[in-house]
């Protein structure tokens, strides 16, 4: 039952503020009847059940599941958001991978393949600050995700992995992360860059431009 309600609240998009379309959405659509027949998701990543494990979310209570290979950038996500934007108080916050082929959006597919991830508990949306910090959050991963709200309709729980399982911005962004847990010299999560800077906020802010374009 409470994945039928998180899934409601990912498809109805009521969280995010109004984008232009993406063209995530003239890639391979779902069926007249609302079913995914395709191999692949949206963004390109393989439908594939083997390549989907569970995981925690470091420094909360919550797993999920999802694609080996978008978990290292997807995790990274959601811990940031756990600390810098709101917690996530269990596994009911976060939704990964599903089964149901039945998709209203053709970007939903993405949690076919794992590649996706709905970090929920926003309510009514975000305060200019929390968008702010999910901006600047972001421009850190230099395109490779792509958030909800600026696809249509704009998702403000959305996250997905925008560029295709092999591609180098994706290797680069992995090994850098794996590279930092292994030697511990990352920054700890909720200590990082002041988000208002100039330099930050024209950066995240000509990211979200060059999304909302695509």
């Amino acid at each position: 039952m409470a994945l039928t309600r998180r899934a409601v609240l990912l498809s109805a998009g009521a969280l995010g503020v109004g984008a232009t379309l993406s063209d995530v959405l003239t890639r391979p659509s779902a069926a007249a009847d609302g079913w995914w027949n395709s191999r692949r998701s949206a963004n390109g990543w393989p439908i594939d059940t083997a390549a989907i494990e569970s995981f925690r979310v470091e420094g909360s209570p919550a797993t999920v599941r999802l694609h080996r290979e978008a978990a290292p950038v997807l995790l990274h996500l959601a811990r940031r958001w756990h600390y810098e934007v709101m917690p996530l108080r269990g596994s009911q916050d976060v939704l990964g991978h599903r089964t149901e082929g039945a998709v209203r959006l053709a970007y939903e597919s993405n949690y076919l393949s794992g590649s996706a991830i709905a970090l929920l508990g926003a309510g009514d949306g975000l305060w200019p600050l929390q968008e702010a910090v999910v901006r600047d959050i972001l421009a850190d991963y230099g395109g490779v995700v792509r958030w909800g709200a600026d696809l249509s309709p704009a998702a403000t729980c959305h996250f997905q992995i925008d560029v295709g399982p092999n591609a180098k911005p994706l290797t680069h962004l992995t090994k850098t992360f794996r590279d930092r847990a292994v030697h511990h010299n990352g920054p700890r999560p909720g200590a990082v860059e002041d988000p208002a800077t100039p330099e930050r906020r024209t950066r995240a802010r000509r990211l979200a431009k060059d999304q909302s374009k695509n």
